[in-house]
């Protein structure tokens, strides 16, 4: 479901997780927004580990009761939309963040390929669900304005990083982007199986992916 949102971001290429058990009277002192957020970083770190954990296993996790997590979410569905409104916000931020501390276009692109990557990694249970599986709700962030304009700036960055002989120019931009959305699935599933040390699989997804569209 993460990558299913990668090409809204790349969509422009065709046009121009410590567990804290607190106890019930502390939660119940906690403002609404507060509660809300804790259960769903306990769905998340649960979801990750196993997707089909239950809502009483999330409630535990968040150290609230049924009860009180019902009053946030009253299904799975809901919970899973919640998740899905964390992530859009996390990527989104993560970003813009990246995208201000990077000097220049090939710098922001390799800083977008290990933003996906994290994001990706923390909400590793999103990738394995199809888009009918996720029902945005009133809570889903909007586009954030600032979002779009560095999306739209980095493609132009590409754009011009083709006619300069940086990347292939004889590569469509929507095989570009097929082409990082499938480093990130892979690095993602590399990064969970533990075979690859966790200081180098950056560095390999973003060796692998300049060169497969032409950096050297």
């Amino acid at each position: 479901m993460f990558l299913t949102n990668l090409p809204k971001f790349f969509g422009g290429f065709n046009k121009m997780t410590h567990m804290c058990v607190i106890c019930p009277t502390f939660v119940s002192k906690q403002k609404p927004m507060e509660t809300r957020q804790k259960v769903i970083d306990a769905a998340i770190r649960l979801f990750n580990n196993d997707n089909a954990a239950t809502l009483e296993q999330v409630a535990t996790a968040a150290g609230v009761s049924r009860r009180t997590l019902h009053r946030y979410f009253t299904s799975r569905e809901n919970l899973l939309a919640g998740c899905y409104a964390q992530m859009l916000d996390t990527w989104q931020s993560a970003v813009i963040s990246s995208y201000d501390n990077a000097s220049t276009p090939l710098v922001q692109l390799e800083q977008l390929l290990y933003t996906a990557i994290n994001c990706g990694t923390k909400f590793t249970f999103l990738m394995k669900l199809q888009p009918a599986d996720i029902k945005e709700d009133k809570n889903t962030p909007a586009t954030k304005e600032q979002y779009e304009q560095i999306r739209d700036s980095l493609f132009k960055s590409i754009a011009l990083l083709q006619k300069q002989g940086v990347i292939h120019d004889q590569l469509p931009r929507a095989w570009i982007r097929a082409l990082f959305i499938s480093m990130v699935s892979t690095t993602v599933t590399a990064a969970s199986s533990g075979d690859i040390a966790g200081n180098q699989i950056k560095k390999l997804a973003w060796y692998s992916f300049s060169r497969s569209i032409g950096i050297h």
